[in-house]
């Protein structure tokens, strides 16, 4: 079985936390400041976390976006997660992309999310 790179997280790389969930920084961000929300009980699928492990991650997600307007003054943020292969999940255990979005940084950022399928993306 492959080694869950979240589960033996370094506690340097801890950002926040909580009891149920912690912060930090994505190894392969898609910006400046990209963070992961990841409940700690090992779990692939979001959807089968508990109802309190849910909150807690959202708890930790309103903290950090805080923290990373102080820091960074984003213009936006994408938030998200892969549920299952064919959603592009790669890592087995469930965790929610915090993603701090700058003016520019794409040509057209219009759709946000929906360029998941980009095809579908403008409407």
């Amino acid at each position: 079985m492959e080694k869950c790179p979240f589960c033996d997280v370094d506690q340097g790389e801890v950002y926040l936390k909580n009891e149920l969930a912690f912060v930090r920084h994505d190894k392969f961000p898609v910006s400046t400041g990209h963070l992961l929300v990841i409940p700690y009980r090992h779990i692939s699928n979001y959807f089968d976390l508990t109802s309190e492990e849910r909150h807690a991650c959202w708890d930790l997600l309103d903290i950090a976006t805080k923290e990373l307007e102080s820091l960074y003054s984003p213009d936006g943020f994408n938030v998200g997660l892969n549920v299952n292969e064919a959603a592009g999940q790669t890592v087995w255990h469930a965790h929610i992309h915090l993603i701090p979005r700058y003016k520019g940084d794409v040509e057209n950022p219009r759709g946000g999310v929906r360029g998941v399928i980009p095809q579908n993306k403008s409407y």
